[in-house]
């Protein structure tokens, strides 16, 4: 990464899950799965692959829209259940540490803003080696979730950065939304959960095909 071309952007959030790791399957499953332990209807991959990005509240109400508010508690915990019993079996998309420590080295400040929760969140980066990565981060059980601004003025107000100096990264339409809510510019990979076809209202500046691609673009433009 060049270290010597002046700074675009100094702060670069990223979303985590399809993002930076490689989770979006386990996801979908995880959702089908919780949907059969309660007997109600289960919805297509690309159903669920939609909601992921969103609060897990939010989530389960775009899953399966015909469940009473009620019920969101149980179905929640059994897809916690199928979730925690494979997430070890995750890992970072191919090149996504490199990546990191490479816009590191050039001094930006790094963030996450994720539909996870704390727990969810602090447990992955416990488990993929990224703990103390990353400047600051949002989850959407401690703020307000995508696309609500919020999460990202947050993190932006704590690092103290301004919007057009600060890049949003993900693999949803609900991640560019955020970005374009709080001002801020926006980058959409295609290896998550949307189809990219969705992405170009929301103007992102690059779509990456891989993590490769995104790094170097990166390189030559952040």
């Amino acid at each position: 990464m060049d270290t010597d071309r002046p700074r675009r952007f100094d702060l670069i959030v990223f979303d985590w899950d399809g993002t930076l790791f490689d989770s979006t399957m386990l996801i979908v499953k995880c959702i089908q799965a919780a949907c059969r332990d309660i007997a109600v209807a289960v919805p297509s991959d690309e159903a669920a692959a939609y909601v992921i990005g969103l609060g897990l509240h939010d989530a389960l109400q775009h899953a399966v829209p015909g469940l009473p508010p009620a019920r969101y508690p149980e179905l929640g915990r059994r897809y916690r259940h199928h979730y925690l019993a494979s997430q070890d079996d995750l890992v970072l998309f191919p090149g996504t540490l490199d990546m990191l420590q490479a816009l590191k080295a050039r001094s930006h400040l790094l963030g996450v803003a994720t539909g996870k929760s704390r727990r969810g969140l602090d447990e992955a980066l416990a488990q993929s080696q990224l703990r103390g990565m990353f400047d600051a981060t949002r989850t959407a059980d401690e703020t307000a979730g995508k696309p609500d601004p919020l999460m990202l003025q947050q993190l932006m107000d704590e690092l103290g950065t301004a919007p057009e100096r600060t890049l949003m990264i993900g693999d949803t339409t609900h991640d560019l939304l955020l970005a374009r809510n709080a001002g801020t510019a926006r980058v959409a990979v295609s290896y998550g959960a949307h189809d990219t076809a969705a992405f170009a209202e929301h103007q992102p500046l690059c779509v990456a095909h891989s993590t490769r691609e995104l790094h170097d673009w990166l390189s030559a433009h952040a």
